[in-house]
Formats: C-alpha cells, structure tokens, sequence
C-alpha cells in the first residue's frame, strides 16, 4: 500500500487545495446550525433584535431600568449612553417618537452592554413578581419562570413610570434579593429577557420592530444561502480534482505496471498467471481509484466535520454532549462489529475475480478443443462454480453492509429524539432556546455523518490495501533478465555468430537442470538445426540466446560477445524470431508484417511474403496486404499464420534467424519450398531450426541432437545417420529406407 500511496507525491499540490476547499466546505456545513438557530432565537423569537442592550431608550425608561441596577452596572451605563434632547433631527428618522421625547444614544465605541440591561431586566422582572407574592396578587408582568418573556411583551411602561418616584424612595436593599436572583441565572436567560425588554423599548420610541424582523431574517437567510451554494461549489471542485488525482494516479499504476510486466522474462510469467495480471491492471486498479477519489474526500472532511460539530454542540450545549458521546460509541461498536465480519471476505474477493479470469479465460481460448471434446457442459459447471464463488461473497458482504445503514438511521433517528426529549426539558425550565436545540441537533447528525464517512472508509480500505499490495507486488518484482549496467555494443556490424560454451539451465525452484552443458557453434551462412524427442529441451535451447530466460552455467556468445554484456534492446534487433504458435496482432496484414520494422517498404513486404509462401493467399484475399487480421489472428488458418509469422521476421532482415518448430502446420510442398527460398534469400545470416520432421532438417549444414537435456549428436544428416542412435531412430521412424539413402 506504501508503494501505491507513493504516486500522490506529484499530485501534492492539487491534494493540498482540495483540503483548503473541504476546510472551507466543512465551514460553511458548520456555520448553517448557527445561522438556522440565529433566524429561530433572534429572528423570530426576539425580532431580529441581536443585543440585548437597547441602541436608543427614553429618558422615563433609562430611569426605570438605572432604579434596578448595581452601583456598577449604574455607572457603565453612565459612561457609555449620551443623553439628546426631544426633537433631534439625527435621530428622529430611526426613532420617529425621540421628536417628543428625550432619549439616550449607546456610544458608537461602547462595549457590550447586553449583560447590564439583561440583569437591569431580570431584577425588575423579579422584584414586581416578588411585590405580586407579597402582597396576594397575581402580576400582571409575570406569572412564573416560564412566562416571563410573554408577560413583557404584554407589559404597558406607562403606570411603572408613573411609580418612578415611589421606587426612587425605597431603599437599596430593597432590591437586592431580585438582583442577587437575576445574577445567579443563566446568561441565555437574561439575554432573552433582555431583548424583549428592548423590543418594547424600540417599541416605546416608535421603530417598527415587524420589519427589524423581516430584515433580520432575509439577510440571515441569504448569508445561508450563500454559504450553501459556497459549500456547493466546493463540493464540485473537490469532486473534480478528486475525479482527476484519481484517474491520474491510475493511469501511472496501469501504465508503471504494463511497463514492468513488459520487461518480465518467462520466470516472472511462470510466477504470475496471465488472468491474475490481467486482473491487477483493470480490477485491482480500479479499487485503488475509487479509494482515491472517495478518500480524498471523506479521509480530509470527515475529521474537520467530527471535530468542528463537536466544538460547535458544546458552545450550544454543554450538559447534552452525552447524548453525542453515546451516540459516537454505539456508532463505533457497530462498525467494528461489521469490520470484523466484512473484513476477511475482502480479502478472498479478488482472489476470486482472479479465478473467474482463469476460467473465462481459458474457455474462450480453448472453445475449439472444447467443442470438439464436447465438454461445453462440464466447462459451465466450472465457471458456475467460479461465478457462485465469486457472488456468494460479494452477497455475503453486500448484505452486511446493507445492514448498516438501517442501523445507521436508526441511531441518528434514537439521538434525535433523544435531543428533542432533553432540550425540551431544558428550553422549559428556560435553560436553552429552541434554535439552539434545533443547532445541537443538527450538529450531532453531522458528528455522526462523519464518523460514519470515517467508518466507511475503514471498510473501503482493507479492500483496496488488498488491491494495492498486489499491484505493488507486480511492481516490486524486478526482472530476472536485466541489462547490463556497462553495456557492449556490436555497433550494427553483427554478422550472427552464435556460439553456446557449455551451456547448462534449470527453471526456478527446479531440482535438476534441464539442459545439461551444450556447447555448439552457429556460423553465418549456414542453418544449425535441433532435434529431438518432446520435452528434450530444443525450444528452451532457442529461448536462451534472445534472453528469455537466462543460462544458468555457462555463456552465449554472438559475434564473442556474452549476450548478457548486449542490451537487450540491441540483442533483440539482432534476431528474426518466429515462435512456435505464430502469433498475429489486430490490424492489417501490412501492419503485422511491418512489426519488427516499421519503415519496411511495399516491395520488401511483398518479397518476404514469397520466400515465406504467403504471397498467394494474400493476393487471393479482398484486400491484399491490407485485409484485416482479427484480433489473434483467428481469421486465418494456423499454416496461414505460421507463414505470416515468418514473413514478419523476414522483413526484419536480421543477421540471426531463429524458427523454433514454425513448419510444423505447413504441408509437405510448402514447407519444401519455403526452406528453398529461405536457402537463397537468408544470405549471410545465421538461422537457427527446431524441428520435429527430419525432412525439414536434413539439408541443414549442421543438426544438433537432443536428449532428455543433452547433446548426444552434431553433425550433417549423413554423419548423424552413422554416428548417433537417437538420430538414426527418429529419421527411420519418419522416413522410408530409399529416402534415408
């Protein structure tokens, strides 16, 4: 997984603004239980009204409110209200009453006073409810704790200014029991009551509180909006890159692996089967992406969501972030449940997807032999099989997460109702207003919006580590053929002089060799050819000298130098290889014959065409040498393919050929003539021949014998006829006595 998450270094930039606009996104989400609780607590319940200390009163209501105040709070007010006259044109537009009467203007540079006036407030509120008590009467400001906002907006100032004087004679102490009451309640309380209070105060001077409160709540709603579509638009953006990191950082790993897969030699393959890496390139990729993309996302918001709502619900209420506590635990609990459940079945999924592969695979490779073994029956049982596998654990871990998210809701629905039951209480005894508990509520679906991205992400991860380390175990695998780090060169005047010194090689993890110290010479100009029973190591012999796999004892030279000191760009220029099943590409006969050389002309397409026997049947198609060849070559027979093959090396005009066993679909007469015009058109260059038919080597200047791994015979037909046993064997049993003779 380190190796994979190593591939985000050159997208650093783009990683860094995506977390500046999922900060910025998380603000915005953060800021909306705020101004939701704004429009709900000032807007509505306390008139757009935002403090609770009056910006104009009156001079009969200034001196109502000092007559309930400390000695403090008494001079503060002092300090920062100036006293105008009735009449004041300044301010007869905002407070169309201070035309007749005199009022004081809180200075612009004065701090809060929402604390002085919400005791002032308080106390009064306490004192007439206490004179009420003493004297067996109901209150007409107020009847209890709970109605004390209803009774001010219904108080009329007119007879409490009226008993000013009969307040101003009583004594301090009558007052400090009220005040000692109002200083022990909590602030939200005396904020309310305070901006009540002053809603009658603004009232008193003739400003229209109606529109104070539509104001209010239009300009808090477009702040909303506007955060919301800010939040949008950050949520585009981040998709975007997120979209464009992801399917950047896939496209390396496709690439990166393609590139190691490429410079693989056969041991590799043996380790890694073609389904597997088929699968880690488009599968295992693929997971990688959506991780990215999803985890850019989720990985940065959801800790910024987690810790922001948490810090928001305790600044709205600290006694009910328990019910949040609760909430994230039961949470957690659920999702280790499900991990632990899901999780070793994420890892058996891609394992899975690599069967599956295998299978289909195969079938589509091998429908001609199944067909004619009639085994299509037994073929789907098998992929059944593999497919059942396959959907049963994705079902298995499908219905588990599925059950998440009923829980999920489940959870969120509880704690909801659990914040309304609580904050209910609460805004009844007057200890919380009810925007904040619609906020806290808001901001406990969001904490727990985002321990569940994070708990999401747990589940996306293991399944995508898993993808990662096998693509990173393709990437890890360093190739067993190697260049040379100080490399020899030919310099282009190779002339193809093969020469193998005792020779010896076994595959990987093997307990004995299977070619046993061969050494041979291949001059130029002539045709060395190798024979032998099957499995006598003759295509493994080939393999070695273009670097397939690697000697293991001994040394090949060319031109006496070790192949291993060439490049093997430069070895691989030097040879024309026509493998054992001829292999065709998608495209056009053209294409496919200019393979090896791209800027190859007509003429020598069509001359290699001739010596290989394929000029007939390419002239005989619609498009001559621009028909299309489907995709492997399946709309040509094997001979015709084998014969393409060969044309396509011809084309190269290389100074070594190698035809490992690539007559063996071609008739008799064909191959005949082929080995004539190859006889007459290779000229200087070493061809090297795997065959299994004597009559398509016997004219070779040299024939190399194997057994079992080892050279039991060199030499010309006749000399092999006389000298070796094994020769002499597999020609009488391929040819008639006058034909040997």
């Amino acid at each position: 997984m380190r190796k994979v998450l190593t591939y985000l270094k050159s997208y650093a930039l783009w990683i860094v603004v995506c977390v500046a606009l999922l900060f910025g996104q998380a603000m915005c989400d953060l800021s909306l239980p705020n101004l939701m609780s704004d429009i709900v607590n000032v807007g509505i319940m306390q008139s757009g009204i935002q403090d609770s200390a009056p910006k104009a009163i009156s001079e009969d209501a200034m001196k109502l409110m000092k007559t309930f105040m400390s000695d403090a709070d008494r001079k503060r007010t002092e300090e920062h209200y100036t006293f105008v006259a009735a009449g004041n044109p300044d301010y007869t537009k905002d407070y169309p009453e201070s035309a007749n009467k005199n009022i004081y203007i809180l200075n612009d540079d004065a701090p809060a006073m929402g604390d002085v006036f919400g005791r002032a407030a308080m106390t009064f509120m306490n004192f007439m409810k206490e004179s009420a008590v003493q004297s067996g009467q109901q209150s007409d400001a107020v009847s209890d704790s709970a109605s004390m906002t209803e009774g001010l907006e219904n108080i009329d100032f007119a007879p409490l200014y009226a008993m000013q004087p009969q307040f101003d004679q009583m004594p301090p102490e009558a007052f400090e029991a009220a005040r000692a009451t109002a200083s022990a309640m909590d602030e939200s309380m005396l904020d309310q009551v305070g901006t009540v209070m002053v809603r009658q105060f603004y009232t008193e001077l003739g400003v229209d509180t109606g529109a104070m409160r539509s104001s209010y709540i239009w300009i808090t709603g477009l702040k909303m909006l506007a955060l919301t579509l800010a939040g949008a638009l950050a949520t585009i953006l981040v998709g975007l890159l997120a979209a464009r990191i992801g399917a950047g950082i896939a496209r390396s790993l496709r690439h990166d692996v393609f590139a190691r897969v490429e410079s693989f030699a056969n041991a590799e393959f043996d380790r890694f089967s073609t389904a597997s890496l088929i699968t880690r390139t488009t599968n295992d990729v693929t997971q990688v992406q959506l991780l990215l993309i999803m985890g850019i996302r989720m990985i940065c918001y959801a800790p910024i969501m987690g810790i922001g709502g948490i810090v928001m619900a305790v600044g709205k209420s600290v006694s009910m972030t328990w019910i949040i506590a609760l909430g994230v635990l039961v949470l957690i609990g659920l999702v280790l449940v499900i991990f632990s459940i899901a999780m070793p079945k994420f890892k058996m999924v891609q394992k899975l997807v690599d069967k599956l592969n295998l299978v289909t695979r195969e079938n589509l490779s091998g429908m001609m032999v199944i067909r004619a073994f009639g085994t299509q029956k037994f073929e789907e049982d098998r992929f059944d099989r593999a497919n059942g596998d396959l959907t049963k654990v994705n079902l298995f871990v499908n219905r588990v997460m599925v059950f998440m998210m009923p829980a999920m809701m489940f959870i969120m629905n509880t704690i909801s109702l659990v914040i309304v039951w609580v904050g209910a209480h609460q805004i009844e005894a007057s200890g919380m207003q009810v925007g904040d508990m619609m906020a806290f509520m808001q901001y406990a679906m969001q904490i727990i919006m985002a321990f569940l991205m994070i708990a999401m992400m747990f589940i996306m991860v293991p399944r995508a580590a898993v993808s990662a380390d096998r693509i990173a175990e393709v990437l890890a695998t360093e190739p067993s053929v190697k260049d040379p780090e100080h490399p020899q060169s030919l310099e282009g005047k190779a002339k193809g002089r093969v020469e193998f010194r005792h020779v010896s090689f076994r595959y990987g993890n093997a307990e004995d060799d299977v070619l046993h110290d061969i050494t041979f010479t291949a001059q130029p100009g002539q045709t060395t050819a190798f024979i032998g029973s099957t499995g006598s190591g003759k295509s493994t012999l080939i393999n070695l000298i273009p670097r397939f796999y690697d000697v293991t004892e001994g040394e090949i030279r060319i031109d006496g130098v070790n192949v291993k000191d060439l490049t093997q760009h430069e070895l691989h220029e030097l040879i024309g290889y026509v493998p054992q099943k001829g292999v065709l590409f998608s495209g056009d006969i053209a294409s496919n014959l200019r393979y090896g050389r791209p800027e190859a002309t007509d003429e020598e397409l069509n001359k290699a065409a001739e010596i290989a026997q394929a000029a007939d049947f390419i002239a005989a198609t619609e498009g001559g040498m621009h028909n299309e060849i489907a995709q492997g070559g399946g709309n040509v027979s094997g001979g015709q393919k084998q014969r393409l093959s060969i044309a396509r090396a011809l084309v190269k005009k290389s100074p070594i050929y190698i035809f490992d066993d690539s007559f063996s679909a071609l008739d008799f007469k064909t191959d005949a003539a082929l080995r004539r015009a190859l006889k007459e058109n290779t000229g200087e260059s070493t061809v090297l021949l795997v065959a299994q038919r004597v009559s398509t080597i016997m004219n070779a200047e040299q024939i190399v014998v194997l057994d079992e791994g080892r050279m039991v015979g060199i030499g010309t037909h006749e000399e092999l006829l006389k000298t070796c046993d094994t020769y002499r064997e597999i020609a009488q049993s391929q040819l008639t006595k006058e034909e040997l003779e």
